[in-house]
């Protein structure tokens, strides 16, 4: 479904960026997958893709909260010369506590990690699709920008907002062939997530749903897949909700 095309996926290393970087893999798109810190064994795992699926795939280390490093990852991917035809923002950190709880500078390390350092990568990336006049964009938000789980309200705020500027941008660059979309995934067997939500609350949100479980990081990166392939060729300015159904 991606063969010869080239997509850029942040967080890479672990959870549903990692499952992301393995389903565009098997779907032989080449893949710039960016981390923070370098890893042997990450690059081990690329290694092993690359040569499964015949595919190339560069590791892109840098902190999304520095901005030199990221302006260094941005000249290191241009310097490769090619089409960027994708990126997936999937890099992120979920923070818990109720309202009353949360001090102001978690409310600003939340937006400076899941909004802020999101905005200005793409910013660079969509001018590159610009000139190409052709790119689709993929943010991962949560369903907790949805749902307004309680406890999670500087984690959603920050999904929240990258929500409304991603339909922005579907309005601004739709006329260069550039889609952008959004996932919102429920409850996912990540260590981040399942780490971070307690017992009660799982339970609370499993019961909630139709399908009784949480997901499996493949059944998001699946998602990814489609909105980054021609076969959502019409597809823009969307939140698709991988929920299992949550109400």
């Amino acid at each position: 479904m991606l063969k010869n095309k080239n997509i850029i996926v942040t967080g890479s290393n672990r959870g549903i960026g990692e499952a992301i970087v393995k389903v565009l893999a098997q779907n032989r798109a080449n893949i710039f997958a960016c981390a923070r810190k370098k890893d042997e064994n990450f690059e081990e795992k690329l290694k092993k893709l690359s040569t499964q699926y015949n595919v190339n795939i560069y590791p892109i280390y840098f902190d999304l909260l520095n901005k030199e490093e990221m302006k260094e990852a941005i000249k290191t991917i241009r310097s490769y010369k090619i089409s960027i035809d994708g990126l997936v923002n999937n890099a992120g950190a979920i923070f818990t506590s109720i309202f009353t709880m949360t001090p102001i500078d978690k409310f600003r390390e939340m937006f400076e990690i899941n909004y802020f350092s999101q905005v200005e990568f793409t910013q660079y990336i969509v001018k590159l699709m610009m000139r190409q006049k052709s790119g689709s964009i993929v943010n991962i938000s949560s369903s907790a920008a949805i749902f307004a789980n309680e406890a999670r309200s500087a984690y959603a705020g920050a999904k929240s907002a990258l929500i409304t500027t991603s339909k922005v941008l579907a309005k601004e660059v739709g006329s260069y062939g550039i889609r952008v979309n959004v996932i919102a995934p429920g409850l996912t067997q990540t260590k981040m997530m399942i780490d971070s939500t307690p017992q009660d609350a799982l339970k609370e949100t499993i019961d909630n749903s139709c399908l009784k479980r949480v997901a499996n990081p493949q059944e998001i990166a699946n998602v990814v897949l489609f909105l980054l392939s021609d076969m959502s060729s019409y597809i823009t300015d969307q939140v698709i909700r991988v929920d299992g159904g949550l109400r």
